[in-house]
């Protein structure tokens, strides 16, 4: 607590050894952020570019790697500040914004994926519709939504966490996510139902919704053979992005909720994972499996190809 200013501040307890290994930590995080932000951005252009990639699939392939854009932008230079800083601490009021960052864009992300997994059972299920439906207005009211609806979702929570006394000043993390609950004196009833209900609402029913939406391509797939190859072509890179980006979002909600005592080191690594791995490896999985995107991508690297 600095009272001069009425600053609190948090102090990051998950670093390994980061006085040892602070410039080898800040060298390797660099690289994998400059890395991460290429990869997006440079699919991105390439979808706002071309105009044979004006369509809903692919404009919501943009809007899924822009998030992975502005995730890591929330992430990665506090962690680069803090690898070469004497002490890793961040004020209350940045940790709750970087709290709030964290779990809007991961809510707009299970949106997003919801979405795609429409916009595919729409395509390969009801192809004659499918131009009525998608319409350019339909767009665009899913993806403001996408950005709004979780906003608001995370808004409420925050502004509550805002106003309670706080008597735990250390995370056993290196970002504040879940586990900035426990940071209160008390432990508010009313917050964590509403979580519970955000979580099902934001992320339990995209989920079961996507799966419901995929075993019914899946189950048509099956009937007509004319649409298999599409149904994999299209279906298979979002079926992969839901597999790891379920399996990270479990992982982050599974450490809130459980008094689990993992090793400093273990710890470590997890959280890494969930700050490295979804946002570099969403880029990799719809450069190289969407054939669209692939075209462009090899055109661009490869010219005499």
């Amino acid at each position: 607590m600095d009272n001069s200013l009425n600053v609190t501040y948090i102090t990051f307890g998950g670093h390994v050894e980061v006085h040892k290994y602070r410039y080898l930590y800040f060298v390797i995080m660099f690289t994998l952020y400059i890395l991460t932000i290429s990869c997006n951005l440079t699919i991105v252009c390439i979808i706002v570019i071309h105009k044979s990639l004006h369509e809903p699939m692919y404009i919501f392939i943009a809007a899924l790697l822009i998030n992975s854009v502005l995730f890591s932008t929330a992430i990665y230079p506090k962690l680069l500040i803090d690898f070469l800083s004497e002490k890793q601490i961040i004020s209350y009021s940045a940790c709750l914004l970087q709290w709030f960052t964290y779990y809007s864009l991961l809510g707009s992300d299970f949106f997003l994926l919801s979405v795609m997994a429409y916009d595919r059972y729409v395509s390969i299920c009801n192809p004659l519709q499918y131009p009525t439906i998608m319409s350019k207005t339909t767009v665009n009211i899913l993806l403001i939504s996408a950005w709004i609806v979780p906003a608001c979702q995370v808004s409420v929570p925050m502004c509550l966490s805002a106003n309670k006394k706080i008597c735990n000043f250390y995370l056993k993390g290196i970002i504040c996510n879940s586990t900035v609950h426990k940071l209160h004196c008390v432990t508010s009833r009313m917050l964590n139902i509403y979580g519970l209900v955000v979580f099902v609402s934001a992320v339990l029913f995209p989920v079961l919704f996507i799966l419901f939406t995929y075993t019914r391509i899946l189950v048509v797939s099956y009937r007509c053979q004319g649409v298999r190859r599409k149904a994999a072509q299209t279906c298979l890179p979002h079926l992969l992005v839901l597999f790891s980006f379920s399996c990270l979002s479990a992982y982050d909600v599974l450490l809130a909720r459980l008094e689990i005592d993992f090793p400093k080191t273990l710890r470590l690594i997890m959280a890494l994972q969930v700050v490295i791995y979804h946002p570099l490896f969403n880029p990799i999985i719809y450069g190289l499996k969407m054939r669209g995107i692939y075209v462009h991508l090899k055109m661009l690297f490869c010219k005499r190809v």
